[in-house]
């Protein structure tokens, strides 16, 4: 058994930190985001589902945003466009599953 304990987890802001990784089956990320900043809009391969810790953000997907706040889950499918703004400091967990996803470039062979 695994166990994380987000409260103790303290990453940097601009350095995630790396829970949990396992090629075929996911991997997990615990993130800083500082008010203010975001994650600008992208997508994964993965099916992607964020955490908020704590703090507050706004996340979009497809022109639409939401608020949510501590204790929220949100999910995207994969290859979903979206972004994150941090409202409040933000603590959040990112679980991507598989990891990695069909059309990963780390999937890619070259030949």
């Amino acid at each position: 058994m695994d166990v994380w304990e987000p409260w103790q987890i303290n990453p940097e802001p601009h350095h995630p930190v790396v829970l949990h990784s396992e090629d075929g089956v996911a991997r997990i990320v615990a993130i800083n985001l500082p008010a203010g900043e975001e994650l600008q809009e992208h997508q994964v391969h993965e099916h992607a589902w964020l955490h908020v810790h704590s703090g507050t953000i706004e996340a979009g997907a497809d022109g639409g945003a939401r608020r949510a706040e501590a204790g929220s889950i949100l999910h995207w499918n994969p290859g979903e466009r979206h972004a994150v703004r941090a409202v409040d400091d933000a603590l959040l967990v990112l679980l991507l599953a598989p990891w990695p996803g069909p059309g990963h470039p780390s999937l890619r062979h070259d030949g």
